[in-house]
């Protein structure tokens, strides 16, 4: 398993993991990003994401998706949007290896930390983030706005 720099020919890829993510996550219809938004946010002149890949035998079987984030009280931050593996290849030590990287990437970068989300009912996904001392917390409610 080779964990690398996601390029403009991953994406892709990275939006069918994207939307297979969504269909676990029971919200299949929300995903109403594009391939030509992804090329723009990502590879255009100000790319606001980053993303590494897991990739085997030329076939990417996982992702994480990061971007990074201010906090008045911590300071620069490392905030993962998405975890992926594909359904077939989970539990296999690609969700792992893709995490630790992500971090190594936020302390390369000088972040003081990293954030992410999980959703309640995501028990293998709480489990393993468990593993590596997660704070998770049950005070703060997200809020958005779609424009």
């Amino acid at each position: 398993m080779i964990i690398r720099k996601g390029t403009i020919e991953d994406l892709p890829r990275a939006l069918e993991l994207i939307k297979e993510l969504a269909l676990y996550e029971k919200a299949p219809n929300e995903v109403t990003n594009t391939l030509e938004m992804m090329e723009k946010d990502g590879f255009g002149e100000n790319p606001v994401y980053g993303f590494i890949v897991a990739e085997e035998n030329d076939t990417i079987h996982g992702m994480s998706m990061y971007y990074w984030r201010y906090s008045t009280w911590k300071g620069k931050r490392i905030y993962l949007e998405d975890l992926i593996v594909t359904e077939s290849k989970r539990g296999s030590g690609i969700g792992k290896l893709l995490f630790e990287e992500t971090i190594e990437i936020g302390k390369k970068e000088g972040a003081t930390g990293m954030m992410w989300q999980v959703l309640d009912w995501n028990e293998p996904a709480i489990n393993f983030y468990k593993k590596y001392g997660a704070n998770i917390e049950d005070e703060w409610l997200n809020c958005n706005i779609n424009f």
